[in-house]
C-alpha cells in the first residue's frame, strides 16, 4: 500500500491490517506516555485547501504521537491564494523534503492527481476530496463499529461490550447511512469499506439527496427512514450532516424546509425507540443538532459519536505507521516493533 486515497481500492487484507494496527495504536494511547518514537526524523505535511478543524487536528495529533515533525499548510494566506498551482505546491513540498502529504481539497480527484503525477514520490493520504472520498473517516467508523458489533451481543437493553482485541467481525451486520448522501464523501467511503468488510449497507435519503449512479454502489437505497428502522432493523445508524454550505439557504431546493427534513429523516427519540436494543448511533460530525439528529439522540446511551473522534487519532496513526514505517518493519506487527 503506497497511498491511502480511496476505500474502494482497499483489499480485505489491507482493510483488516489497517483496523488491526489501529487497535494496537489505540492501546498505546491509554498509557501515561502516549508518544512513540516510530517516525522520529520524518516530516508530515498537512496540505489543506479546504477549511477543517477536527480532521486537521486529528492528523496533526497522530503524526506528533508518532514523533514526526508536522507542517500545517493552509491555502488561505499562502501562495495558493496568489494563484500557485497544485503542481508548484507539490514541487515545493518535495524540495523541502516532505516524507508524507495529507491533503484535503475541494476538487474530487486532487489527491489521486498528487499521488500519481510524479511531482513528488512520497505517500499521499486523502483527508477528503470534494464529494468523493474520505477514507480515514470510513476507517474510524468501521473501527468503532468493529469494537461494538464485532463480538457477541450482550443482554437486552445494553450496548455490546467493547471488543478491544483483534479480529472483530462485521460480516452480516446491517448499517443504515441516513441523510445528505449527495454531498457526502463519508457515505461513499463507508459504503465501499463496509461492503469489503462484509457488512450490509442501506442508504436512506430523500430522492433529491441521492446521487446519480448510486444504484451501482454495493448497497441498497431507501427513501423511508421509519420503514428501514422498523422493518430492516439495522445494527447501527449513521446520520450524515446536512451540508447546507453546498446547498444554499434553506436547503437550496433539495428539501422543502429544515422542519420537513427533520420530520421525515431526522433521528429523534421516537425513532430511537424503533432500534434494536444493541444498536448504536454514529455521526461523522460536525452535527446540526435539531436538524438531522436531536440532542437526545446525540447524547443518548446509544451514541458513540465522541468515541469516533478519539478513534480517529488511532486510525490516522495506523495509516501513517503503515505508509511510512511499513518497509522498515515489514516483518513486524506494531506490537513487535516496540509499541
Amino acid at each position: 500500500m503506497k497511498h491511502l486515497l480511496n476505500t474502494a481500492d482497499l483489499s480485505l487484507d489491507e482493510a483488516i491490517l489497517l483496523l488491526d494496527t489501529t487497535a494496537q495504536m489505540a492501546a498505546t494511547q491509554s498509557r501515561e506516555i502516549k508518544k512513540l518514537p516510530t517516525l522520529r526524523g520524518r516530516t508530515v505535511v498537512n496540505l489543506f485547501f479546504e477549511d477543517s478543524t477536527r480532521t486537521r487536528i486529528s492528523f496533526e495529533t497522530a503524526a506528533k504521537r508518532l514523533s514526526a515533525d508536522v507542517i500545517n499548510f493552509s491555502a488561505k494566506g499562502s501562495s495558493v491564494s496568489k494563484g500557485e498551482s497544485l503542481k508548484d505546491t507539490a514541487l515545493t513540498l518535495d524540495a523541502m523534503g516532505a516524507d508524507a502529504v495529507i491533503i484535503r481539497h475541494q476538487a474530487s480527484g486532487a489527491p489521486h492527481i498528487l499521488a500519481h503525477s510524479g511531482w513528488l514520490d512520497v505517500p499521499v493520504i486523502n483527508a477528503g476530496d470534494g464529494t468523493h472520498q474520505h477514507p480515514t473517516q470510513a476507517l474510524l467508523d468501521a473501527f468503532t463499529l468493529r469494537r461494538h458489533l464485532g463480538g457477541e451481543l450482550v443482554s437486552a437493553g445494553e450496548l455490546p461490550s467493547l471488543n478491544n482485541g483483534l479480529g472483530g467481525d462485521l460480516r452480516g451486520r446491517k448499517v443504515a447511512i441516513v441523510g445528505d448522501v449527495l454531498h457526502s464523501r463519508v457515505a461513499r467511503s463507508n459504503v465501499y469499506l463496509l461492503h469489503t468488510l462484509g457488512a450490509v449497507v442501506t442508504l436512506v435519503a430523500p430522492p433529491t439527496l441521492v446521487p446519480v449512479g448510486a444504484e451501482t454502489w454495493p448497497c441498497e437505497i431507501s427513501y423511508n427512514l421509519d420503514e428501514v428502522l422498523r422493518d430492516w432493523q439495522p445494527d447501527a445508524v449513521m446520520m450524515l450532516r446536512i451540508q447546507r454550505e453546498r446547498m444554499g439557504s434553506a436547503g437550496g431546493g433539495f428539501f422543502p424546509s429544515p422542519l420537513e427534513y427533520t420530520r421525515k429523516y431526522g433521528l429523534d427519540e421516537k425513532r430511537l425507540g424503533l432500534l434494536q436494543d444493541h444498536a448504536i448511533v454514529l455521526h461523522p460530525g460536525p452535527m446540526n443538532r435539531g436538524l438531522e439528529i436531536s440532542a437526545r439522540a446525540a447524547d443518548s446511551h446509544r451514541s458513540v459519536i465522541v468515541e469516533q473522534v478519539s478513534n480517529g487519532v488511532a486510525v490516522r496513526m495506523a495509516a501513517l505507521y503503515l505508509l511510512l514505517a511499513g518497509e522498515t518493519h515489514s516483518n513486524d506487527t506494531p506490537a513487535k516493533a516496540g509499541f
